[in-house]
């Protein structure tokens, strides 16, 4: 299988006629064939059209039927082969090994909302039964479940070519919770976007979905993706990517009669606080676990930790002398596009000339186009709470620590930063009061809250979250990331007094789909 830059609408495959669209190899500057032709106004109608009227079929999916369509879609990306894999190196920059390791996470998460569905204890079922001879107000039958919000537009990522892209977390748990969804694909990353959209238009087929739950557009700029969310057919959006692209986003999502949510994935910095018994019993391996959790991917990862803070005292020296020393030997690593490389230059630039910094050490200088030259910088809590600009993500392999003289001005950084997906905590059994003092406050900034970690790697799994309050998300209420991701593309709706043959069926008196049910307060199965 080859991508032949084509508009993957429904079940048909075509070119359009818009601005030309070209990867570009990261690693030696290469456009890569073929050219994509961006989409336009045409190719919005078609797409939103045929999701509308895909909608309620969808939704009313049995859920063995979806679970098969999820199931599928993992086996025809699977059924690419190397193809797949030789394709996003030559896109991304990204070895193979790591490529690997995302289709499986990629092809993991579909079968496990596979299994979401199955179960049905998404669906939320509540039934309190009429109670005629209550008094003094007789009650009437009530029942609820949750059903799906409607068509939804997903934004490929820069970072995750298949993770988070065509067939990711998020498409996989619209489809899951029974939305039809419109991907917005990266222009990074065209022809692994293709191959993959090829593989969920093959299982649409041989799971006879209804043709408009899936389609695939390409384009140029923001043109395409404003007019996707601003189009009333579309019910709530996806997208992983910059603060300023989800700020756009959301802004046309508001703008509109009808508002509709964003789930924006768009600014971390991951603090990671290291307490003082900690420091002094094992200075040295933290800082090697830190550079090697920083370095990872040339710290392309929304969760890398940009942030360390710790109380002044000798075993910080220690971390801070062994942390500067590790990252003069990291590697140059290819970043994922030239606007990514640019970007991180710049952010490291301006901490470089921020005279409240001081540089700490940088990796190997780069020799090919657009390598990642690790980056380590300290200052006070004074200055770090004084200059807004020093919680600035710089996406890539670079951090700043932050020496505080005490554990309360630790607490009062801490309660300066902005909304994170994580933050950590190194403590020893001796850390443990100071851990709990400072957990209230870790609870309020980040959605995942840890010890003894680093935040790199996320696992997909039933607990996971994967949000945070705002700049982490735009909604601090949900996770991309999880098998409570469906919950995003879901509302509840309530049925009274209905008859039993006009009734969904996980509502109905025994339990026909034996699902988990909330009957009168009690839970049954």
């Amino acid at each position: 299988m080859q991508p032949k830059g084509q508009q993957l609408i429904g079940q048909e495959a075509f070119s359009a006629t818009g601005a030309p669209i070209q990867a570009v190899n990261p690693a030696t500057g290469e456009h890569l064939e073929p050219i994509y032709a961006a989409g336009g106004s045409a190719e919005v109608e078609r797409a939103c059209e045929l999701a509308e009227s895909a909608s309620v079929e969808f939704r009313t999916t049995s859920l063995q039927q979806r679970a098969a369509f999820l199931d599928a879609i993992a086996d025809q990306i699977e059924a690419i082969g190397d193809e797949l894999i030789e394709r996003g190196m030559l896109e991304s920059g990204l070895p193979r090994a790591r490529l690997e390791g995302e289709r499986g996470r990629t092809c993991g998460q579909l079968r496990l909302f596979a299994s979401v569905v199955r179960e049905g204890e998404w669906l939320d079922v509540r039934i309190d039964p009429a109670m005629p001879e209550r008094k003094p107000m007789p009650r009437v039958d009530l029942r609820q479940q949750h059903i799906a919000l409607g068509p939804v537009v997903v934004f490929g990522a820069s970072n995750f070519p298949l993770a988070f892209s065509v067939a990711g977390g998020d498409t996989a748990s619209a489809l899951a919770a029974g939305c039809p969804v419109i991907v917005k694909a990266h222009s990074a990353h065209p022809g692994t976007s293709e191959l993959v959209g090829l593989a969920v238009q093959a299982a649409a087929k041989q799971c006879e979905m209804p043709e408009g739950v899936f389609s695939l557009l390409f384009g140029s700029g923001n043109e395409i993706g404003q007019a996707l969310v601003s189009d009333s057919r579309i019910k709530a959006v996806g997208f992983t990517g910059s603060r300023r692209g989800g700020m756009a986003l959301m802004a046309t999502a508001q703008a509109r009669p009808q508002p509709i949510p964003v789930y924006a994935e768009m600014s971390s910095i991951n603090p990671v606080f290291l307490l003082p018994e900690a420091l002094q019993s094992r200075s040295q391996a933290l800082a090697e676990g830190f550079v090697g959790s920083l370095s990872m991917g040339a710290g392309q990862f929304c969760t890398n930790p940009g942030l360390v803070i710790a109380v002044r005292s000798p075993a910080l020296d220690e971390f801070v002398t062994a942390a500067g020393k590790a990252i003069t030997t990291v590697a140059a690593q290819t970043m994922l596009t030239p606007g990514i490389h640019d970007a991180y230059v710049q952010g490291v630039k301006a901490l470089s000339g921020n005279d409240n910094v001081r540089v700490l050490g940088n990796g190997e200088q780069g020799e090919a186009s657009n390598q990642c030259q690790a980056a380590l910088f300290t200052t006070t809590a004074e200055s770090f709470i004084s200059d807004q600009s020093l919680q600035d993500e710089v996406f890539g392999a670079s951090s700043v620590v932050i020496e505080c003289d005490d554990m309360a001005q630790l607490k009062q950084v801490a309660e300066k930063l902005e909304g994170q997906l994580t933050a950590t905590i190194q403590m020893d059994d001796g850390d443990v009061e100071q851990a709990r003092s400072l957990l209230p406050t870790l609870e309020e900034k980040a959605g995942r809250v840890m010890a003894n970690g680093w935040p790199t790697g996320v696992e997909v799994c039933h607990a996971m979250v994967h949000g945070g309050p705002f700049p982490a998300t735009s909604d601090s209420r949900t996770t991309s990331v999880g098998s409570a991701a469906i919950h995003r593309f879901l509302r509840p709706v309530c049925y009274q007094n209905l008859p039993q043959a006009l009734l969904p069926e996980a509502l109905r008196d025994g339990n026909p789909l034996n699902v988990s049910q909330l009957v009168d307060g009690k839970r049954h199965v």
